[in-house]
C-alpha cells in the first residue's frame, strides 16, 4: 500500500505542475495577444475584457482542480497511514 500512496503522491504532483504550467502559459499567450492588439482601439478593449474574464475563470478552475487533487492525496494518505487528520 505504501507504494500506492507514493504513486498517488507523484501523480498529484505532476498533475498540479501541468495545471499551473497551463495556467501560466495561457496567461503569457493572452498577454502577448493583448499587447499585439493594443494599437487597434476597439479590438484592444474587447480582448482586454475577454482575457480578464477568462483569466479569472481559469484561475478559479485551476484552484478547484488543485484542491480536488489535494483531497485525493489526503484520502490516499489516510488509507495508507490509517490516521484521522
Amino acid at each position: 500500500m505504501a507504494s500506492s500512496y507514493s504513486d498517488v503522491q507523484k501523480a498529484v504532483r505532476v498533475e498540479k505542475f501541468r495545471i499551473w504550467f497551463a495556467w501560466v502559459s495561457g496567461g503569457v499567450i493572452m498577454a502577448i495577444i493583448t499587447n499585439a492588439t493594443r494599437n487597434v482601439s476597439v479590438v484592444s478593449v474587447i480582448t482586454e475584457v475577454l482575457f480578464f474574464v477568462l483569466g479569472i475563470l481559469s484561475t478559479v478552475a485551476a484552484v478547484r482542480m488543485t484542491s480536488a487533487l489535494n483531497r485525493k492525496a489526503t484520502t490516499a494518505r489516510r488509507e495508507v497511514l490509517g490516521n484521522d487528520l
